[in-house]
């Protein structure tokens, strides 16, 4: 079996992600983005995170499946 680390690397940033979109949207509104000129960073960052997990989860499962030749 061919090892593919597309699907951890997706796996790792699609977690980590959503547990940042999660806390953007539980402290949305709050007083510790006064720094970041009112912009919700967390949220943009996570679902960028999402995206790019994302991406990497459709890479790793739509892969071609390679026949070995003995």
């Amino acid at each position: 079996m061919v090892e593919d680390i597309r699907f951890p690397i997706g796996a790792l940033f699609f977690i980590l992600g959503a547990i940042i979109s999660v806390y953007g949207l539980i402290t949305n509104g709050s007083a510790i983005y006064m720094r970041s000129l009112g912009s919700n960073i967390n949220i943009w960052t996570g679902l960028g995170m999402l995206l790019f997990g994302s991406w990497f989860l459709f890479m790793a499962f739509s892969k071609k499946k390679v026949k070995k030749e003995n």
